[in-house]
């Protein structure tokens, strides 16, 4: 399974970013190899529909799951079209995180915000 998580810095170690869109990097965990990396969000600067063009980049990256505290419901679309599960984020690290996913103690996120569209709430 490959997963993403929202990131304020690159290491395993950094809190999971609060916010899904303008988070400053993703880090992406691959289940099976173990393999881990980070990308730099590009869409942390756009005036509006960062959450749509980051959840894009995941789908692009090819992840099947995705932790994070929050999400837009036009991010949500994006995902669930690419058939990536959100689950929501439990305070801690990242790797904490990834290691709750994977003994199933995290569940599904169910409520997506409208979106600030351009501003921060």
């Amino acid at each position: 399974m490959r997963i993403a998580i929202p990131t304020n810095e690159q290491s395993m170690d950094s809190e999971v970013c609060p916010s899904f869109g303008r988070a400053p990097y993703f880090l992406f965990f691959n289940s099976v190899t173990e393999e881990t990396y980070f990308l730099d969000n590009s869409a942390v600067a756009s005036q509006g529909g960062a959450g749509i063009r980051a959840a894009q980049v995941l789908a692009d990256h090819g992840v099947n799951a995705l932790i994070t505290p929050r999400c837009g419901e036009n991010a949500e679309e994006v995902l669930r079209k690419a058939e990536v599960f959100v689950y929501r984020a439990i305070p801690g690290t990242a790797r904490q995180n990834i290691d709750a996913l994977l003994e199933n103690q995290i569940s599904l996120l169910r409520e997506f915000h409208p979106g600030f569209h351009g501003h921060e709430a």
